[in-house]
């Protein structure tokens, strides 16, 4: 069972300083209290405890009765919880809306390559890639196991938003899954897709390249848990960047080429 340290440490989380957190559960186990009874309670010292529960009564959690001695009570479970709800989600909106005010720095932007050591970031990664691509996206999946529903959808509305999709794959059923998805695609099963070279166990999985200024490469592996992969990647972003340099070097000329989309080379 949840113990008081328990509760104490997660209303810390919140944002609630450990001595507001010490006298806002010792309330929250008697009916009312003096600033007397809240210390012992709670272990604050009784000089702290006055701020502490005037810090919680300024945030709607406690009651003040104007006696003598002045008593305190906490508010129930249920409108506590909704309080710290609203709070805490005020402050994500306030956070969200700072940082979509910050302007990036072109300098930094375009600067180092970047590592991504989990799967789930590397499929975020793509995705923030593609919803910002404003003219083309190339992808070439060497594994079939790295096409999913969302790789697929994101695509789809690329596609729909009249960017150019062009996408290598490795075998029919992987041209068939995307193609349904993603209809209005260019999906080709080509030989540079169907042999990605294994290196110690390592192999490509997922190579993207938007608007030839931001590129993304991902190697896979076996997992320790039977029939799953782990994903990792290398992204960067800058038409200047040494690696979408060469990337683009190596695949701008492929993705100009009509037949390599239209008989799969």
């Amino acid at each position: 069972m949840p113990t008081e340290e328990q509760a104490v440490k997660l209303l810390e989380e919140l944002g609630i300083t450990e001595y507001e957190a010490r006298c806002f559960v010792a309330l929250s186990r008697v009916p009312k209290a003096t600033a007397k009874e809240v210390s012992e309670l709670s272990d604050v010292p009784r000089s702290r405890v006055y701020d502490a529960v005037d810090r919680l009564h300024r945030r709607g959690l406690v009651d003040v009765q104007q006696s003598e001695p002045r008593e305190y009570r906490s508010i129930s479970k249920e409108s506590a919880i909704e309080i710290l709800r609203d709070d805490y989600e005020s402050t994500l909106d306030a956070v969200d809306e700072a940082l979509s005010d910050l302007r990036k720095s072109e300098e930094l932007e375009d600067t180092g390559a970047w590592a991504i050591a989990d799967q789930d970031h590397v499929s975020n990664r793509i995705a923030t890639l593609v919803e910002d691509a404003e003219s083309e996206i190339y992808v070439l999946v060497a594994d079939d196991r790295m096409i999913d529903g969302k790789l697929c959808e994101l695509l789809s509305v690329a596609a729909d938003h009249d960017l150019t999709v062009l996408v290598e794959v490795s075998s029919e059923d992987a041209r068939a899954a995307i193609a349904d998805e993603a209809p209005a695609a260019t999906v080709a099963v080509t030989d540079l897709a169907k042999d990605p070279a294994k290196t110690e166990e390592k192999w490509l999985g997922r190579m993207l390249m938007v608007d030839r200024r931001s590129v993304l490469l991902s190697a896979v592996t076996e997992s320790a848990l039977p029939g799953q992969l782990e994903e990792t990647a290398i992204w960067a972003s800058g038409h200047d960047h040494g690696l979408v340099v060469g990337i683009n070097h190596l695949l701008g000329a492929r993705i100009d080429d009509p037949d390599v989309f239209d008989s799969g080379q």
